[in-house]
């Protein structure tokens, strides 16, 4: 694994992620304590799927490198070929 921040990766998962690895992302900060079920809520709000990608990495990014770290190791288990093309792997 390069050592890459979610900074770095920003521009590539927002206009490359899928949906359904979006939700499960999601599903998986919420279970890891990353995320807040309020926060988790405000997701769910968000109806465009680039607006819904902006805001989960911005979030995260902002929690600091733990939770950073949390959310690279599960897009990695999770999608292997996008964390690939991402430069993660």
């Amino acid at each position: 694994m390069r050592n890459l921040t979610l900074l770095d990766i920003r521009t590539s998962f927002i206009d490359g992620v899928s949906e359904p690895v979006l939700k499960s992302l999601l599903d998986h900060l919420l279970e890891k304590e990353v995320i807040a079920d309020c926060e988790m809520g405000s997701m769910k709000g968000i109806w465009d799927h680039f607006d819904k990608a902006r805001s989960v990495i911005d979030l995260v990014r902002n929690k600091g490198e733990a939770a950073s770290s949390i959310m690279i190791e599960f897009l990695c288990k999770k999608d292997p070929f996008f964390s690939g093309h991402l430069g993660l792997i």
